[in-house]
């Protein structure tokens, strides 16, 4: 019995999940709206209602072991015969609205409430990189493998039935050209997806050059996932009490030596080292680190042509970044806007405390331009960063 989990959710969902064991979704939710841990919202309360409909077909759903069959085939006409088709897959679900709206925090309970052992919850930047690596493992292990989609998709199906991705978005035209194949694979063998997101389906890599190609994977999503809008007025990630003072404006000399007296606390007295990391066999060094403090210039991390897995290194590694001159951003250099929002993905999703000097506040950093809506997410996560409340659940890696 296989369980991966990765870490997830703040107090409000692990509160939300001290329920007895076969707590549906949405009982855990009403109970966390009549203790106060929610605010009421009816937005939430159809979402949890549908999630609880998935959870109540998953207590008799399991995919065959064996894997499709395929129609017409021996192995599938035998099936038949013997009243052994596989049960029918539950629809997923896509679950699509504006930041702070509690899309992550409606899947988490659903995750850690859902029937099912072989489960993983994911943030999709991160399956993305880990998808890649293990494709350039294949075929480095069997140059003559012409086809590796099937057997990946077999492998992460056997390890996990029920996939739950964070922050489904696709920027990268690698990642789309694998989709659509890798997807209907996993289908094909039964895997139940949710998703959050803060794309439609139908908007994800448009205006793209590739975009065309991409259009059939989004066929399989509209066809395999219900699509559900959290249309909430309210972002529950602003108005929070805010902790020690970590974005400083503007980026000067002042700010300058109030991150010196930041670092000087945060590292205790660790030594001052540079610190290279491995990433796909290429090297990636932070020039200043101590213990598990990193320190750096926007220019360093987000000036330069590195992507996700480069990101999601940085911040499995380090409990704290700090970063100086954070530019404000536009049009004109929206390819640096993306990585910065990759950035505070990964640092997000891994609890990552963040100091920085910055020419404004985070919602005015980025305000037109091509980019500019997925900025406002960027932005709503930087403000909750900024909260007393922000853990830092985190282990060093390496």
């Amino acid at each position: 019995m296989v369980e991966r989990v990765t870490e997830s959710g703040g107090s409000a969902t692990d509160a939300l999940l001290r329920v007895p064991s076969g707590t549906q979704p949405l009982t855990a939710y009403d109970r966390g709206v009549a203790h106060g841990l929610l605010h009421a919202d009816p937005e939430q309360k159809r979402a949890a209602q549908r999630l609880n409909t998935l959870w109540q077909a998953l207590q008799t759903y399991r995919p065959d072991p064996a894997g499709p069959a395929r129609k017409g085939s021996l192995l599938g006409g035998l099936k038949a015969r013997l009243g052994k088709t596989p049960p029918p897959r539950p629809k997923g679900v896509y679950l699509v609205g504006q930041v702070g709206r509690g899309k992550s925090m409606l899947m988490d309970l659903f995750f850690g409430l859902a029937p099912v052992s072989h489960k993983r919850r994911v943030h999709f930047h991160a399956f993305m990189q880990e998808t890649h690596k293990r494709l350039h493992a294949m075929k480095k292990a069997d140059p003559s493998l012409r086809d590796p989609i099937p057997p990946l998709a077999a492998a992460i199906a056997a390890d996990a039935w029920l996939l739950c991705f964070d922050e489904f978005q696709v920027n990268d035209i690698t990642d789309a050209m694998i989709l659509g194949r890798l997807f209907e694979h996993l289908f094909e063998r039964g895997v139940v997806v949710v998703a959050t997101s803060n794309t439609r389906p139908g908007d994800l890599f448009q205006n793209r050059p590739g975009a065309d190609a991409f259009r059939p994977f989004i066929a399989i999503l509209q066809r395999e996932l219900d699509t559900l809008e959290l249309d909430s007025p309210h972002d529950y990630r602003r108005g929070r009490e805010e902790g020690a003072r970590s974005w400083i404006v503007p980026p000067d000399g002042r700010a300058e030596r109030e991150l010196d007296a930041i670092f000087r606390r945060e590292t205790a007295g660790a030594q001052v080292v540079p610190v290279t990391l491995e990433v796909m066999g290429r090297a990636l060094t932070i020039p200043v680190a101590a213990g598990d403090v990193a320190r750096c210039d926007f220019e360093h991390l987000c000036d330069r042509p590195l992507g996700a897995g480069d990101y999601l290194a940085v911040a499995q590694r380090f409990r704290v970044l700090m970063m100086e001159g954070i530019p404000r951003l536009g049009p004109e250099n929206f390819d640096v806007a993306r990585r910065f929002i990759t950035l505070v993905d990964a640092l997000y999703e891994q609890k990552v405390k963040f100091y920085a000097s910055a020419e404004d506040v985070p919602d005015r950093l980025y305000e037109r331009g091509e980019g500019a809506v997925a900025f406002e997410r960027t932005a709503s996560r930087l403000e909750e960063m900024r909260g007393a409340d922000w853990a830092v659940p985190h282990r060093t890696a390496g």
